[in-house]
């Protein structure tokens, strides 16, 4: 799989999860610290986007063959290259936009290769009080057992939300922030 922002807060949740069910994962990163977290929470290769381009480097990992899955938070600026990383019948799964809205695309972008793209939207998955507890079961019990490192990046009082909120658009924090009341 291809993650982009593998080591913001959300990415690095992910890479966990995804190592933990067997996968490889090649994530993207900005800086160094980033490339360090995603690392260490088990990426198998960070890739600085920044400085290299990462569809090239993904094809060349994969002796051009590409990714099942693209896992996208990013958005526009990745959002193109990300599909051309993946293999026939991939997904990409956009679960973000940090950079942008994706610009509207035509169906038969994703019909060379018979790919399939994603928006989830979490309400559509725990609809059902028994949704909920199915798809958090595992989650919180690896919180639990430790297994699942939660990286928080600050705490705040809620009065302060609207600097909490600049503190996530200017990506100057790593990790979840908390907003306590």
């Amino acid at each position: 799989m291809l993650l982009h922002a593998a080591g913001g807060a959300t990415g690095l949740l992910i890479v966990q999860m995804a190592k933990r069910l067997g996968a490889t994962v090649y994530g993207t990163a900005s800086t160094e610290e980033k490339q360090r977290l995603a690392r260490e929470a088990g990426a198998d290769v960070v890739i600085p986007y920044t400085q290299v381009d990462f569809e090239e480097e993904v094809k060349r990992l994969t002796d051009g063959k590409g990714v099942d899955v693209v896992y996208d938070s990013v958005g526009q600026t990745t959002f193109e290259k990300g599909l051309a990383c993946l293999k026939p019948r991939g997904m990409m799964v956009l679960f973000g936009q940090s950079s942008g809205a994706v610009a509207p695309i035509s169906p038969s972008v994703l019909a060379p290769k018979s790919l399939y793209l994603t928006r989830p939207m979490l309400g559509d998955y725990i609809r059902e009080r028994a949704d909920l507890e199915r798809r958090t079961g595992d989650l919180f019990s690896w919180i639990a057992d430790g297994s699942l490192k939660v990286r928080i990046g600050g705490e705040w009082p809620l009065a302060e939300a609207a600097e909490v909120h600049r503190r996530l658009q200017d990506r100057e924090r790593v990790g979840k922030l908390l907003l306590i009341p």
